[in-house]
């Protein structure tokens, strides 16, 4: 199990949020919890202060432990944990102005997907060929439906001004970064709607974007190379993207 936690100002953003979603991973597929909340912030904490990081990531990933090669769970497992920081811009992040380009891509991963495990070959791939096509993130797609990014939650503005994206379930990840947001839109009075939609309500929306820890919130200009509204960074995303970075200062101050 993994996760990824943004660093802003040298402090963790919704540490507390990461903290449950890998907690439920872990009770998930029945593997020890290796420490308590206390002692992965002492080990996310030391690591930023130890790499002077002011801005980034810290990296964290659990596995059951050392054993014996085989498919069953080792009946007495000593989890290994691993961390580690990664500086990168996410304030000022390189597309956050431009906003990015997004593909679409059929989506071929199990049925588990709301697991935050290294499990990720499907994801892997759909990103390369996000990469080799020019864009940014590729938009999974099931049953005409978009689920998620590769690495990111999906978001559009339809034509009546709501806020569209997956609601919960074992189909998608429960985003960190995605539940913030939607915490915002109903401090900010936006209209939410969590239910599915097609990759041809995305094609006639106002708006688009996607949201990640690594990213916050990006807004998407093009999908599949089709211009979403005006082809520019809409006003709600701008928003979103905003009032995100100011509340992660203010909580973190």
């Amino acid at each position: 199990m993994y996760e990824v936690t943004a660093v802003l100002d040298g402090r963790l953003v919704d540490f507390e949020g990461h903290l449950a979603r890998l907690d439920r991973s872990l009770r998930e597929i029945e593997m020890p919890r290796p420490m308590p909340d206390e002692g992965f912030r002492e080990v996310h904490e030391t690591l930023i202060a130890e790499n002077g990081l002011k801005e980034g990531i810290v990296y964290l990933e659990v596995s059951r432990g050392p054993a014996e090669r085989d498919f069953a769970h080792p009946p007495m497992p000593t989890p290994t944990v691993v961390a580690f920081t990664q500086a990168r811009p996410l304030v000022d992040h390189p597309q956050a102005d431009t906003g990015v380009a997004v593909i679409t891509i059929p989506d071929i991963r199990w049925k588990r997907r709301d697991i935050k495990s290294t499990s990720m070959l499907p994801q892997v791939m759909g990103k390369q060929e996000a990469k080799t096509r020019g864009a940014y993130e590729a938009w999974m797609v099931e049953d005409g439906a978009v689920t998620e990014g590769t690495s990111s939650s999906a978001f559009i503005v339809d034509r009546d001004g709501v806020l569209r994206t997956q609601p919960l379930g074992s189909h998608i990840l429960p985003g960190v970064t995605r539940l913030a947001v939607l915490r915002l839109a109903q401090e900010d009075g936006v209209p939410v709607e969590e239910r599915p939609f097609s990759v041809e309500e995305a094609y006639e929306a106002r708006e688009a974007f996607m949201t990640a820890a690594s990213a916050f919130v990006l807004p998407i200009v093009t999908v599949d190379g089709r211009r979403i509204g005006t082809g520019e960074p809409g006003p709600i995303a701008r928003a979103f993207r905003a009032h995100y970075i100011a509340a992660a200062r203010a909580a973190s101050a």
